[in-house]
Protein backbone atom coordinates (compact mmCIF):
# COMPACT_ATOMS: atom_id res chain seq x y z
CA UNK A 1 0.00 0.00 0.00
CA UNK A 2 1.42 3.55 -1.12
CA UNK A 3 1.79 6.25 1.59
CA UNK A 4 0.09 8.97 1.83
CA UNK A 5 2.09 12.19 0.89
CA UNK A 6 1.95 15.36 3.38
CA UNK A 7 3.16 18.27 1.66
CA UNK A 8 5.34 20.83 3.44
CA UNK A 9 4.01 24.43 3.62
CA UNK A 10 5.89 27.71 5.25
CA UNK A 11 4.39 29.49 7.88
CA UNK A 12 2.79 32.98 7.01
CA UNK A 13 -0.33 32.39 9.06
CA UNK A 14 -1.35 33.78 12.54
CA UNK A 15 -2.57 30.21 13.57
CA UNK A 16 -4.55 28.81 15.19
CA UNK A 17 -7.14 30.99 15.18
CA UNK A 18 -9.76 31.44 18.04
CA UNK A 19 -13.08 30.14 18.05
CA UNK A 20 -15.68 32.65 19.59
CA UNK A 21 -19.37 32.06 21.17
CA UNK A 22 -21.25 35.09 19.59
CA UNK A 23 -24.48 35.92 20.92
CA UNK A 24 -26.77 38.02 18.39
CA UNK A 25 -30.88 38.41 18.69
CA UNK A 26 -30.82 35.92 21.23
CA UNK A 27 -29.21 32.93 19.88
CA UNK A 28 -25.80 31.75 19.79
CA UNK A 29 -22.76 30.21 17.69
CA UNK A 30 -19.44 29.48 17.21
CA UNK A 31 -17.57 31.51 14.65
CA UNK A 32 -14.75 30.54 13.65
CA UNK A 33 -12.15 33.91 13.65
CA UNK A 34 -10.18 33.10 10.50
CA UNK A 35 -10.09 36.73 9.56
CA UNK A 36 -7.59 36.97 11.96
CA UNK A 37 -4.93 35.38 10.41
CA UNK A 38 -2.90 38.48 9.71
CA UNK A 39 -3.59 41.90 8.86
CA UNK A 40 -2.24 42.31 5.05
CA UNK A 41 -2.66 39.06 4.48
CA UNK A 42 -6.17 38.36 6.41
CA UNK A 43 -8.44 35.46 5.89
CA UNK A 44 -8.87 32.51 4.89
CA UNK A 45 -6.57 32.42 1.74
CA UNK A 46 -3.42 32.49 3.35
CA UNK A 47 -3.67 29.43 4.59
CA UNK A 48 -3.57 28.19 1.13
CA UNK A 49 -0.93 30.18 0.28
CA UNK A 50 1.32 28.80 2.78
CA UNK A 51 1.71 25.84 0.47
CA UNK A 52 1.56 27.22 -2.53
CA UNK A 53 4.53 29.68 -1.46
CA UNK A 54 6.35 27.03 -0.16
CA UNK A 55 6.71 25.23 -3.67
CA UNK A 56 6.82 28.72 -5.17
CA UNK A 57 10.29 29.26 -3.22
CA UNK A 58 11.39 25.63 -3.65
CA UNK A 59 11.29 26.13 -7.52
CA UNK A 60 13.35 29.06 -7.11
CA UNK A 61 10.37 31.45 -8.48
CA UNK A 62 10.85 34.96 -9.63
CA UNK A 63 7.11 35.76 -10.06
CA UNK A 64 3.88 34.63 -8.79
CA UNK A 65 1.22 34.92 -11.12
CA UNK A 66 -3.09 34.52 -9.89
CA UNK A 67 -5.96 36.02 -10.89
CA UNK A 68 -9.28 36.87 -8.79
CA UNK A 69 -11.98 39.78 -9.37
CA UNK A 70 -10.91 43.72 -8.79
CA UNK A 71 -11.15 43.26 -5.23
CA UNK A 72 -10.21 39.76 -4.84
CA UNK A 73 -8.85 39.15 -1.47
CA UNK A 74 -6.80 35.93 -2.56
CA UNK A 75 -4.95 38.26 -4.76
CA UNK A 76 -4.04 41.16 -2.32
CA UNK A 77 -3.12 38.31 -0.19
CA UNK A 78 -1.01 36.65 -2.83
CA UNK A 79 0.46 39.86 -3.36
CA UNK A 80 1.89 41.12 0.29
CA UNK A 81 2.44 37.02 0.97
CA UNK A 82 5.07 37.27 -2.51
CA UNK A 83 6.27 40.62 -1.29
CA UNK A 84 6.98 39.25 1.96
CA UNK A 85 9.24 36.22 1.10
CA UNK A 86 10.96 38.62 -2.21
CA UNK A 87 8.85 37.38 -4.92
CA UNK A 88 7.44 39.55 -7.30
CA UNK A 89 3.45 39.15 -8.26
CA UNK A 90 1.24 39.82 -11.10
CA UNK A 91 -2.44 39.80 -11.09
CA UNK A 92 -4.54 39.18 -13.73
CA UNK A 93 -8.21 41.17 -12.27
CA UNK A 94 -11.87 40.95 -13.66
CA UNK A 95 -12.27 44.43 -13.28
CA UNK A 96 -11.23 48.01 -14.60
CA UNK A 97 -8.43 50.07 -13.71
CA UNK A 98 -9.17 53.39 -11.90
CA UNK A 99 -6.91 56.10 -10.98
CA UNK A 100 -8.95 56.36 -7.52
CA UNK A 101 -8.63 52.47 -6.70
CA UNK A 102 -10.18 51.66 -3.17
CA UNK A 103 -10.05 48.33 -1.05
CA UNK A 104 -8.15 45.34 -1.96
CA UNK A 105 -7.00 46.69 -5.30
CA UNK A 106 -5.84 50.29 -3.84
CA UNK A 107 -3.58 47.47 -1.52
CA UNK A 108 -2.29 45.71 -4.36
CA UNK A 109 -1.19 48.84 -5.88
CA UNK A 110 0.79 49.98 -2.84
CA UNK A 111 2.27 46.97 -2.71
CA UNK A 112 3.81 47.09 -6.51
CA UNK A 113 1.75 44.30 -7.80
CA UNK A 114 1.98 44.44 -11.74
CA UNK A 115 -1.65 44.33 -12.85
CA UNK A 116 -3.79 42.79 -16.09
CA UNK A 117 -7.20 43.72 -16.01
CA UNK A 118 -9.48 41.36 -17.86
CA UNK A 119 -12.99 41.44 -19.40
CA UNK A 120 -15.32 39.22 -17.89
CA UNK A 121 -15.30 37.08 -21.04
CA UNK A 122 -11.49 36.94 -20.39
CA UNK A 123 -11.39 35.91 -16.91
CA UNK A 124 -13.19 32.65 -17.88
CA UNK A 125 -10.30 31.86 -19.91
CA UNK A 126 -7.61 33.22 -17.26
CA UNK A 127 -5.64 30.11 -16.64
CA UNK A 128 -4.97 30.11 -20.37
CA UNK A 129 -4.01 33.91 -20.43
CA UNK A 130 -1.42 33.41 -17.49
CA UNK A 131 0.17 30.55 -19.22
CA UNK A 132 0.85 32.60 -22.14
CA UNK A 133 1.88 35.30 -20.26
CA UNK A 134 4.14 33.10 -18.42
CA UNK A 135 5.43 31.99 -21.53
CA UNK A 136 6.10 35.49 -22.12
CA UNK A 137 8.20 35.81 -18.94
CA UNK A 138 10.27 32.67 -19.24
CA UNK A 139 11.25 33.19 -22.55
CA UNK A 140 13.28 36.66 -21.00
CA UNK A 141 14.52 34.81 -18.09
CA UNK A 142 12.33 34.65 -15.56
CA UNK A 143 11.08 31.57 -13.69
CA UNK A 144 7.31 32.08 -12.74
CA UNK A 145 4.94 29.91 -10.59
CA UNK A 146 0.85 30.12 -11.22
CA UNK A 147 -1.82 29.72 -8.32
CA UNK A 148 -4.91 29.24 -9.72
CA UNK A 149 -8.25 31.05 -8.49
CA UNK A 150 -8.68 31.47 -4.85
CA UNK A 151 -5.53 29.20 -4.46
CA UNK A 152 -7.89 26.29 -5.39
CA UNK A 153 -5.63 23.83 -6.20
CA UNK A 154 -4.88 19.85 -5.20
CA UNK A 155 -1.74 21.64 -3.18
CA UNK A 156 -3.21 24.91 -1.91
CA UNK A 157 -6.26 23.07 0.17
CA UNK A 158 -4.17 21.63 2.24
CA UNK A 159 -4.93 25.14 3.74
CA UNK A 160 -7.95 23.58 4.80
CA UNK A 161 -7.20 20.07 5.75
CA UNK A 162 -4.86 21.35 8.24
CA UNK A 163 -7.75 23.82 9.58
CA UNK A 164 -9.57 20.96 10.35
CA UNK A 165 -6.94 19.44 12.41
CA UNK A 166 -6.82 22.66 14.40
CA UNK A 167 -10.48 23.01 15.25
CA UNK A 168 -10.67 19.56 15.96
CA UNK A 169 -7.62 20.30 18.89
CA UNK A 170 -9.65 23.57 19.72
CA UNK A 171 -12.20 20.96 20.67
CA UNK A 172 -15.22 22.68 18.97
CA UNK A 173 -16.92 19.58 17.48
CA UNK A 174 -18.15 18.68 20.92
CA UNK A 175 -20.33 21.19 19.68
CA UNK A 176 -20.63 21.35 16.28
CA UNK A 177 -21.97 18.99 13.83
CA UNK A 178 -21.33 21.00 10.33
CA UNK A 179 -19.27 23.67 9.11
CA UNK A 180 -20.66 26.26 6.73
CA UNK A 181 -18.33 28.77 4.85
CA UNK A 182 -18.63 31.20 1.61
CA UNK A 183 -17.57 29.06 -1.27
CA UNK A 184 -16.13 31.30 -4.44
CA UNK A 185 -13.46 28.75 -6.04
CA UNK A 186 -14.37 25.75 -3.65
CA UNK A 187 -11.36 25.19 -2.64
CA UNK A 188 -11.97 25.95 1.52
CA UNK A 189 -14.49 23.49 0.88
CA UNK A 190 -12.81 21.06 -0.82
CA UNK A 191 -10.36 21.10 2.16
CA UNK A 192 -12.58 21.27 4.60
CA UNK A 193 -14.46 18.44 3.24
CA UNK A 194 -11.20 16.10 2.91
CA UNK A 195 -10.44 17.08 6.68
CA UNK A 196 -13.39 15.81 8.36
CA UNK A 197 -12.87 12.29 6.60
CA UNK A 198 -8.95 12.59 7.10
CA UNK A 199 -9.99 13.18 11.01
CA UNK A 200 -12.84 10.82 10.91
CA UNK A 201 -15.35 13.07 12.13
CA UNK A 202 -18.76 12.97 10.93
CA UNK A 203 -19.63 16.72 9.96
CA UNK A 204 -21.51 18.22 7.15
CA UNK A 205 -19.83 20.80 5.32
CA UNK A 206 -22.21 23.70 3.77
CA UNK A 207 -21.03 25.58 1.25
CA UNK A 208 -22.64 28.89 0.24
CA UNK A 209 -22.06 29.77 -3.24
CA UNK A 210 -21.24 33.44 -4.20
CA UNK A 211 -19.83 33.81 -8.13
CA UNK A 212 -21.27 29.91 -9.69
CA UNK A 213 -23.95 28.07 -9.68
CA UNK A 214 -24.97 25.09 -7.49
CA UNK A 215 -24.18 22.32 -10.00
CA UNK A 216 -20.44 24.36 -10.87
CA UNK A 217 -19.39 24.69 -7.69
CA UNK A 218 -20.15 21.13 -6.17
CA UNK A 219 -18.05 19.86 -9.58
CA UNK A 220 -15.84 21.90 -8.76
CA UNK A 221 -15.60 21.18 -4.80
CA UNK A 222 -15.90 17.26 -5.79
CA UNK A 223 -13.14 17.12 -8.69
CA UNK A 224 -10.69 19.09 -6.74
CA UNK A 225 -11.13 16.71 -3.56
CA UNK A 226 -10.88 13.71 -5.84
CA UNK A 227 -7.75 14.78 -7.16
CA UNK A 228 -6.59 15.81 -3.98
CA UNK A 229 -6.72 11.93 -2.27
CA UNK A 230 -5.48 10.65 -6.13
CA UNK A 231 -2.60 13.00 -6.12
CA UNK A 232 -1.82 12.47 -1.89
CA UNK A 233 -2.77 9.00 -1.77
CA UNK A 234 -4.73 9.57 0.91
CA UNK A 235 -6.28 6.95 2.82
CA UNK A 236 -10.00 7.73 2.18
CA UNK A 237 -12.80 7.56 0.12
CA UNK A 238 -15.08 10.59 -0.88
CA UNK A 239 -18.65 10.73 0.61
CA UNK A 240 -20.65 13.33 -1.40
CA UNK A 241 -23.51 13.20 1.03
CA UNK A 242 -21.44 15.04 3.66
CA UNK A 243 -21.43 18.17 1.06
CA UNK A 244 -24.37 20.47 0.94
CA UNK A 245 -24.71 23.52 -1.36
CA UNK A 246 -27.08 26.44 -0.31
CA UNK A 247 -27.65 28.21 -3.02
CA UNK A 248 -29.87 31.67 -3.53
CA UNK A 249 -28.05 33.91 -1.03
CA UNK A 250 -26.24 35.42 -4.31
CA UNK A 251 -28.71 36.47 -6.89
CA UNK A 252 -27.38 40.14 -7.09
CA UNK A 253 -24.15 38.99 -8.66
CA UNK A 254 -20.73 38.49 -7.12
CA UNK A 255 -19.83 41.83 -7.04
CA UNK A 256 -22.70 43.27 -5.09
CA UNK A 257 -24.76 42.95 -1.74
CA UNK A 258 -28.43 43.14 -1.80
CA UNK A 259 -30.26 45.50 0.25
CA UNK A 260 -31.33 42.86 3.23
CA UNK A 261 -27.83 41.29 3.24
CA UNK A 262 -26.39 45.00 4.24
CA UNK A 263 -28.87 45.34 6.48
CA UNK A 264 -28.52 41.96 8.30
CA UNK A 265 -24.03 42.93 8.03
CA UNK A 266 -24.62 46.62 9.26
CA UNK A 267 -27.06 45.17 12.78
CA UNK A 268 -24.89 42.44 13.13
CA UNK A 269 -21.67 44.51 13.29
CA UNK A 270 -23.74 47.23 16.00
CA UNK A 271 -24.18 43.91 18.11
CA UNK A 272 -21.08 42.07 18.17
CA UNK A 273 -18.28 44.63 16.86
CA UNK A 274 -17.69 41.84 13.83
CA UNK A 275 -17.82 43.46 10.25
CA UNK A 276 -18.47 41.08 7.09
CA UNK A 277 -17.51 41.40 3.82
CA UNK A 278 -20.03 42.11 0.74
CA UNK A 279 -19.00 39.18 -1.54
CA UNK A 280 -18.57 36.44 0.12
CA UNK A 281 -18.97 36.71 4.29
CA UNK A 282 -21.74 38.89 4.35
CA UNK A 283 -23.88 36.59 1.79
CA UNK A 284 -22.45 33.56 3.47
CA UNK A 285 -24.09 34.82 7.27
CA UNK A 286 -27.25 35.61 5.61
CA UNK A 287 -27.88 31.72 4.73
CA UNK A 288 -26.66 30.80 7.95
CA UNK A 289 -29.22 33.52 9.82
CA UNK A 290 -31.93 32.27 7.83
CA UNK A 291 -31.13 28.84 7.69
CA UNK A 292 -29.43 27.82 10.84
CA UNK A 293 -30.27 30.52 13.59
CA UNK A 294 -33.44 29.21 14.68
CA UNK A 295 -32.59 27.45 18.02
CA UNK A 296 -30.75 28.52 21.24
CA UNK A 297 -27.58 27.46 20.06
CA UNK A 298 -26.85 26.70 16.93
CA UNK A 299 -24.91 23.25 16.21
CA UNK A 300 -23.26 24.79 13.09
CA UNK A 301 -19.50 26.47 13.12
CA UNK A 302 -19.24 29.54 11.01
CA UNK A 303 -16.09 30.46 9.62
CA UNK A 304 -15.29 34.07 9.27
CA UNK A 305 -13.01 33.93 6.23
CA UNK A 306 -12.00 37.55 6.34
CA UNK A 307 -12.36 40.17 3.71
CA UNK A 308 -12.21 43.57 5.71
CA UNK A 309 -10.88 45.21 2.65
CA UNK A 310 -13.61 44.27 0.32
CA UNK A 311 -16.24 46.69 2.20
CA UNK A 312 -13.96 49.64 1.47
CA UNK A 313 -15.16 49.64 -2.47
CA UNK A 314 -18.87 49.15 -0.86
CA UNK A 315 -18.42 52.12 2.11
CA UNK A 316 -21.25 54.30 0.28
CA UNK A 317 -24.05 51.31 0.43
CA UNK A 318 -22.45 50.57 3.94
CA UNK A 319 -23.07 53.67 5.31
CA UNK A 320 -26.64 54.38 3.37
CA UNK A 321 -28.78 55.30 5.65
CA UNK A 322 -26.43 56.52 8.47
CA UNK A 323 -28.01 59.14 10.72
CA UNK A 324 -25.24 60.95 11.90
CA UNK A 325 -25.58 61.02 16.49
CA UNK A 326 -25.59 64.97 17.38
Amino acid sequence: MKTQIIPNRISLANIPTPIQKISFEGKSFYLKRDDFTGLETSGNKIRKLEYLLYQAKKEKADYVFTCGGDQSNHARATAFAAAFLGLKSKLFLWGKNSSNSDGNLFLDKIVGSELRFLSKKEFAISNEIMEEEKISFEKKGKKVFLIPEGGSSPLGIWGYIHAVEEMQRQNVFKQCNSILTASGSGGTTAGLLIGSLLINQNLKIIAVNVLYTKDEIRNKILSLAEQTIKDYRLPIKLDENRLEILEGYSQEGYKHISDDKLSLIKKFASKTGIIFDPAYTGKAFKAYHDNFLSGKMSKTLFIHTGGLYGVFSKRKKYLLNYREQR
